[in-house]
């Protein structure tokens, strides 16, 4: 008899502002675009942050070239959302260290937007199995946490306050991992699945770049959608770890 899946708890969606932050272009539509597409579609402000441009993403590209090409695709998948604002922080890609001067860029993001809900990736060790976590995932989803925090401290990256004019923000009520094998949360994407599989598609170069010829966007978001669904009793889901800020937290 096969196992009953474990039910999901359905995020609070009683905000008004999320900041959304990750390593790469393409990290946000491979599990929480048609989320993403949910709350803009409710009238939330959603903000996009890259911490890289995703620049060594492409074997057969310098990474010049390719920054060029991945931001502006990211552009794209990010309008067939309904995000309108994506900044990128200008980290190397691929060489990302979990530590303070990542903790740094991170909080300055933090409190330039203002934001009650900080939605980062999976950066946990592996997706739940065998397949290894990718470093960058790592490094920023962990750095995200601390800055979430970080940035309501005025006397951590004081010079931030001091001399940019970053006014301290303590607003972050919680950060969200999408992707987590630990996941207890989730949120119904029924009516915007296929907006998360039009951001996907977005990323033609990159997707041809890896070589997946047979990629299918709407087959691989179906997948993991229609299972993170069964445990919430909708056709479509996605699912992240809540992690609360504050004392505790």
């Amino acid at each position: 008899m096969a196992e009953t899946p474990v039910p999901l708890t359905p995020l609070d969606e009683t905000w008004e502002r999320a900041l959304c932050v990750v390593a790469h272009p393409d990290d946000l539509e491979f599990g929480a675009a048609a989320a993403v597409a949910r709350w803009t579609g409710q009238g939330k402000s959603v903000v996009y942050c890259m911490v890289t441009s995703g620049e060594a993403g492409i074997d057969g590209m310098d990474p010049d070239e390719c920054r060029q090409v991945r931001e502006e695709e990211q552009r794209r998948s990010a309008e067939a959302v309904g995000v309108a604002e994506v900044e990128f922080l200008g980290q190397p890609d691929g060489v990302l260290d979990y530590g303070v001067p990542l903790r740094e860029v991170i909080a300055a993001a933090v409190r330039r937007h203002r934001p009650e809900i900080v939605i980062t990736g999976n950066f946990r060790d592996t997706w739940g199995g065998t397949n290894l976590n990718q470093a960058d995932h790592i490094a920023v989803g962990r750095a995200v946490v601390d800055a979430a925090r970080d940035a309501g401290n005025r006397w951590i990256f004081r010079e931030q306050v001091e001399r940019a004019g970053l006014e301290p923000w303590g607003g972050v009520r919680e950060v969200w991992a999408f992707g987590s094998p630990l996941s207890g949360h989730g949120v119904d994407t029924s009516e915007t699945f296929e907006a998360g599989v039009a951001s996907l598609e977005a990323h033609r170069a990159y997707i041809d770049g890896l070589g997946w010829e047979d990629f299918d966007a709407r087959e691989f978001l179906e997948g993991n959608a229609r299972q993170t669904g069964q445990r919430m009793g909708v056709a479509f889901a996605a699912a992240f770890e809540v992690f609360p800020m504050g004392w505790g937290g």
